[in-house]
C-alpha cells in the first residue's frame, strides 16, 4: 500500500462510470449510513483498487466487487482508509479482470459542524432550534460524504436516494422522480444526473419556503429560503431567470438540466456554490429585503447569482482538469457575471465597478509571495488557498483584456465553439486558448502563456524624449524590489481626446515609438500637434501599471481637475498612483496632490477606491509621522465634504443606486475621520432608529456609517452605543443585517471594547461563517487583536482550520502591522503552527508586514511633506 501515500492524484487503474448512492441522516444524532454502488472499468490489471474517502467508516465486509460479465464476487483481503491522503485503499488477494463491474461500500459518517462535506447547519422554526443537514463538495469534499474518484476530471453519472423525516424538504441536483411514506420517514429518489464531477453532486435536507417561476423555454426555477422569508427570494429568482436566457443566447448553448433551485443556507463557508441543478448560497447573497437590505445587497445577489449560474456552462458542462486549472472556472464565471449585470441593470456601470476586482487581483499580485494563476497543486490541502484574488480577480481581468484585444464578437463566437467542443468533458487552460486562437487568427497562446504561467505583472514606465514615447517594462513588487518577469503587454493610449487612440503590442523589455498627434507639452518639431495629456491603459483593460514622467503625471493631473477624463482611466491614475506611492517608487506628497485632484469626484467606483486608499494612507501615516496625522485627517474630511453635501443624508426621488451605495461610504468616511458633524447626525438618528426599526431618518444604506459613527465614542466607561448594537444585532434576523453590525463594531478606537467583540465573534452568538466580519479592527485595537489571536490560536485553529475561513483570520489580524519587529514575531509564533492550508497566507501577510514597515520609512525620511500636508489641509477652494 505504500506507493499510493503521498501522491497528489488517483492512481489511474480504474474509471467510475456511474454511482448509485443511498444515504440515510440523523438530524438528531447529527450521523448519516449510507452505501453506494459504483459502476467501474477495470482498465488496467491491479489487484487494488484505490479511490477517496474522508471522516468515512468502512467496515471490511461492507466492500465487494462483482464482474459485470460473470456472478464472480471479489472480497477485499485489506481494506484500509489512509487519513492523511485521505484515500481509501482496497487490497485483493487475486489481479482483477479487466472490463466493466460493480463496486459495493456500506460506509457511515457525521454529520460535521465545518461547514464541509456532509454537514448540519442550524435553523429555528417555531421557537425551536433544529438541524438541516447540507453538503459542499468543493473542492475535495464529496470523499467526506461517500467513497468516490472525488478529482475534477473523474466525470460520471449520479443516482441518488434519501431517507429522510416524512415533514422535511429533500432536494438534489435533478427533480424527483419518486416519494414513498416509510414510517415517519419517506424515502426519496432522484433521476440519474448527466455526467459530472463529484464536487458538483448535491444534497439539502431541511425545512423551506420558495417561490417560483419559469424560464420561456419551461426551465422550473425556485428559490429556497428558511420559513417566512419566501419574499427575499424574489429578486434573486427574477434575475436568474433572466440571467439563465442571457447566457443560453451568449453560449450558444441552452441550460443543461430540467430544473434550476438555488437555496439559502443559514450556515455556509464560501459565497455559494454552483453544484449542478442546486446552488448554494449564504443567506447574504441570494436574499434581498425591499426594507432592510442597502443597494450594495441587490447588486452582490445580481452578480454572485451570475457568477454561479456562469458555472453552470462554465465549469460544471465543461469542466477543469485539474484543480491547476481552477482560474477556467472562477476567473471566467467573475468576468462573465459582469457581462450579465451589466445587461440586467446598465445604470449600475458595473464595468466601471470591475476595477475594483482588477485592484484586488494587482494588490495579490504585486506580492512576492503570490502565484501564477495556473499553479500546481499537490496536496488537497493546497487546493483552498488557490480560491483567491488571483483564480477569480486575476483571471477575471486577462479575459477582459484578451477579449479587449480580440473584439467582443469573435471572443464570443470562439468561445461558443470551446463549449460545443468540450461540453459534458474536462478541458484545460490550452484548450480555450486553442478555439480563441482558431476563431482570431491571433497567436493567443503564446500572448497569454505570459500571463497565466508566471507570477505577478508588468509596471510600465513611459516618459517623451524628444517627441517620442519611451517605454520600458519591469515586473511590479509592492516592496520595490525588482522582479526579472517579461509579458507580452497590450498597449493602449490616448492623447488629448479619446479619439486620438493607438494602440501596439510591448513584446521586449523597452521600445520607443512616435505617434502623430501625441505630444506633451513644447518642443522644437512645428509639425507635431501638442496635447495636453497621454494616458496609457485606455479604460484599464489591461492587468499592469503605469509610471508616467514628471511632465506627464502633471498633464494628467490638470486633466482629471478639468473632468477631461473617463471614471474608469480617472480610477487607474489614482490606482497606479497609489501602488507606486506603496512601493516607495513615489512620494506621498505627489500621491496627497493627485489625491487633492479629484476633490469634485462624484463616480462611485472612483471615489469609493478614494476613501479605501484614504484609509490606509491614514493608518501608515499615524505609524510614520503621528504628530501628522491630525492634518492628514483634515485633508480627508475636506477632501470628501464636496460629495458629502451634494449626496446629503436624505436618499433624493429617483436617485440612482450608485449614489444610494456612495452616500454609505462618504458617510462611513468623514466618520473614520472623525467629522464631529457627522458623527453627530449619525448619532441622532441611529437613536431614533433604536426607537423604531422601521424610521425613515435611517434607511439600510446609511446603517453602516451610523454604527461606525456611533463605536468612534465608545469607550470602557461609555459603553451605550455599544450595548445598543448588540441589541440590534440579537433582536435581527437578516443577516445582512448582522455582518453590517459584525463589520463595525471593532472600528471602535478603544482597544478594551476591541477585545470585548473579538471575544463576542467567538461566541455561539455569530455564526462561524459570519465571525470574520467581525476581524475589521481599528488601528488601536491592533495589538490587541494579536494578542488575542495567540490567546486563541488553537481553538480558531479547531474551529476554522479544515476550510479556507482560518486565512482571513492570518490576513486580517497580521497584514496591518507596519514593523520589522512585529514580522519577526509574527514568524516566531507560527514556526510549530503552520498547516498546508495557511502557508501561502501566511508568507503573504509577513510580505505585507514588510511592505508596510519600508513605506513607514520612506515617509519618514520625505523631505517638506509636513509643509505640503498643512497646505493640501487648509487650502481653500
Amino acid at each position: 500500500m505504500e506507493q499510493f501515500r503521498g501522491q497528489p492524484r488517483l492512481p489511474k487503474f480504474a474509471v467510475p462510470k456511474r454511482y448509485d448512492i443511498h444515504l440515510k441522516p440523523d438530524l438528531v444524532a447529527c450521523k448519516f449510513a449510507g452505501s453506494v454502488q459504483i459502476d467501474l472499468d477495470i482498465v488496467d490489471a491491479t489487484n487494488f483498487i484505490v479511490l477517496n474517502a474522508a471522516d468515512l467508516s468502512v467496515a471490511h465486509n461492507a466492500v465487494s466487487f462483482k464482474i459485470q460479465t460473470s456472478s464472480k464476487v471479489f472480497e477485499p483481503s485489506k481494506v484500509e482508509i489512509v487519513e492523511e491522503d485521505e484515500i481509501l485503499v482496497l487490497e485483493f488477494s487475486e489481479v482483477l479482470p479487466l472490463g466493466m463491474g460493480v463496486l459495493a461500500i456500506g460506509f457511515e459518517g457525521t454529520l460535521n459542524d465545518k461547514m464541509k462535506g456532509f454537514y448540519r447547519s442550524t435553523f429555528e422554526h417555531n421557537g425551536e432550534k433544529r438541524n438541516m443537514a447540507v453538503t459542499q463538495f468543493e473542492p475535495a469534499d464529496a470523499r467526506r460524504c461517500f467513497p468516490c474518484w472525488d478529482e475534477p476530471a473523474c466525470k460520471a453519472t449520479f443516482k441518488i436516494t434519501l431517507d429522510v423525516p416524512s415533514d422535511l424538504i429533500a432536494l438534489s441536483n435533478m427533480p424527483v422522480i419518486e416519494e414513498k411514506p416509510n414510517g415517519h420517514l419517506k424515502t426519496v429518489s432522484y433521476q440519474e444526473s448527466p455526467i459530472m464531477s463529484t464536487y458538483l453532486v448535491a444534497v439539502v435536507i431541511g425545512l423551506f419556503d420558495y417561490v417560483e417561476d419559469h424560464t420561456p423555454d419551461g426551465i422550473k426555477v425556485r428559490v429556497y429560503c428558511q420559513v417566512g422569508k419566501a419574499n427575499q427570494g424574489k429578486f434573486a429568482l427574477d434575475v436568474a431567470v433572466k440571467t439563465l436566457g442571457l447566457y443560453k443566447e451568449y453560449f450558444a448553448c441552452p441550460y443543461s438540466l430540467p430544473k434550476l433551485d438555488m437555496i439559502a443556507i443559514p450556515d455556509f463557508a464560501a459565497g455559494a456554490m454552483e453544484n449542478y441543478g442546486l446552488v448554494t448560497y449564504r443567506e447574504t447573497a441570494l436574499l434581498y429585503d425591499e426594507k432592510h437590505s442597502a443597494a450594495a445587497n441587490k447588486q452582490r445577489v445580481t452578480t454572485v447569482v451570475a457568477h454561479e449560474l456562469a458555472h453552470q456552462w462554465f465549469g460544471n458542462l465543461v469542466t477543469m482538469e485539474w484543480w491547476t486549472h481552477l482560474w477556467l472556472n472562477e476567473g471566467f464565471a467573475t468576468w462573465v457575471s459582469y457581462l450579465a449585470a451589466d445587461s440586467l441593470f446598465p445604470e449600475w456601470k458595473v464595468w466601471t465597478q470591475f476595477l475594483d476586482e482588477s485592484t484586488e487581483g494587482l494588490r495579490l499580485d504585486g506580492l512576492a509571495e503570490s502565484h501564477p494563476i495556473e499553479v500546481e497543486i499537490n496536496h488537497a490541502g493546497e487546493i483552498d488557498e488557490i480560491f483567491d484574488a488571483i483564480s477569480y480577480r486575476k483571471g477575471a481581468s486577462v479575459i477582459r483584456m484578451l477579449q479587449s484585444y480580440l473584439g467582443a464578437e469573435c471572443f464570443q463566437r470562439s468561445l461558443a465553439s470551446y463549449i460545443k467542443k468540450h461540453a459534458c468533458s474536462n478541458a484545460k487552460t490550452e484548450d480555450l486558448w486553442a478555439a480563441l486562437e482558431e476563431g482570431s487568427g491571433e497567436p493567443v497562446n503564446r500572448l497569454m502563456n505570459s500571463w497565466t504561467k508566471q507570477k505577478g505583472y508588468p509596471v510600465v514606465s513611459v516618459k517623451i524624449n524628444n517627441q517620442k514615447l519611451e517605454f520600458e517594462q519591469s515586473q511590479f513588487l509592492s516592496s520595490g524590489s525588482q522582479g526579472d518577469g517579461q509579458w507580452i503587454v497590450p498597449i493602449t493610449l490616448c492623447c488629448g481626446s479619446y479619439d486620438t487612440h493607438h494602440n501596439f503590442l510591448l513584446q521586449t523589455k523597452s521600445d520607443i515609438k512616435e505617434f502623430l498627434g501625441c505630444c506633451v507639452g513644447g518642443g522644437n518639431n512645428k509639425s507635431s500637434a501638442v496635447c495636453s495629456w497621454i494616458k496609457l491603459n485606455v479604460d484599464q483593460a489591461g492587468f499592469y501599471r503605469v509610471k508616467y514622467d514628471e511632465k506627464l503625471a502633471a498633464g494628467l493631473r490638470s486633466a482629471i481637475e478639468k473632468n477631461c477624463l473617463s471614471a474608469t482611466d480617472r480610477f487607474g491614475i489614482l490606482d497606479d498612483s497609489f501602488a507606486l506611492c506603496m512601493a516607495c517608487q513615489q512620494s506621498l506628497t505627489s500621491l496627497l496632490t493627485l489625491m487633492g485632484a479629484y476633490r469634485e469626484e462624484l463616480d462611485y467606483t472612483v471615489l469609493s477606491n478614494l476613501i479605501s486608499i484614504s484609509y490606509k494612507v491614514a493608518r501608515i501615516a499615524a505609524d510614520a509621522t503621528p504628530e501628522l496625522v491630525d492634518n492628514i485627517k483634515e485633508f480627508f474630511i475636506s477632501l470628501f465634504q464636496y460629495s458629502a453635501e451634494k449626496l446629503g443624508w436624505e436618499p433624493r426621488p429617483g436617485e440612482g443606486h450608485l449614489d444610494a451605495m456612495l452616500r454609505g461610504e462618504v458617510l462611513t468616511a468623514l466618520a473614520v475621520f472623525g467629522h464631529d458633524l457627522t458623527i453627530n447626525e449619525a448619532s441622532r438618528r441611529f437613536h431614533a432608529f433604536l426607537d423604531d426599526r422601521n424610521t425613515p431618518l435611517l434607511p439600510p444604506d446609511i446603517r453602516k456609517a451610523a454604527y461606525v459613527a456611533v463605536m468612534q465614542y465608545v469607550t470602557t466607561s461609555n459603553r451605550s452605543g455599544y450595548e445598543s448594537l448588540l441589541r440590534v444585532y440579537r433582536e435581527t434576523d437578516l443577516s445582512q443585517e448582522k455582518t453590517r453590525i459584525l463589520g463595525s463594531l471593532a472600528s471602535c478606537p478603544d482597544p478594551n471594547i476591541v477585545l470585548e467583540v473579538l471575544n463576542f465573534v467567538l461566541s455561539s452568538e455569530v455564526r462561524s461563517q459570519d465571525a470574520v466580519f467581525g476581524l475589521a479592527v481599528s488601528r488601536e485595537g491592533r495589538e490587541t487583536a494579536w494578542s488575542w489571536l495567540k490567546n486563541n490560536w488553537d481553538y480558531i485553529s479547531k474551529t476554522w482550520g479544515s476550510g479556507f475561513l482560518i486565512t482571513r483570520f492570518v490576513s486580517a489580524i497580521i497584514s496591518p502591522f507596519a514593523s520589522f519587529e512585529k514580522a519577526s514575531e509574527v514568524q516566531e509564533f507560527f514556526a510549530t503552527r503552520t498547516k498546508p492550508s495557511i502557508a501561502r497566507t501566511l508568507k503573504q501577510s509577513v510580505e505585507r508586514v514588510h511592505i508596510n514597515a519600508k513605506w513607514v520609512e520612506s515617509i519618514q525620511n520625505e523631505k517638506h511633506l509636513a509643509d505640503a500636508v498643512k497646505e493640501l489641509a487648509y487650502r481653500k477652494y
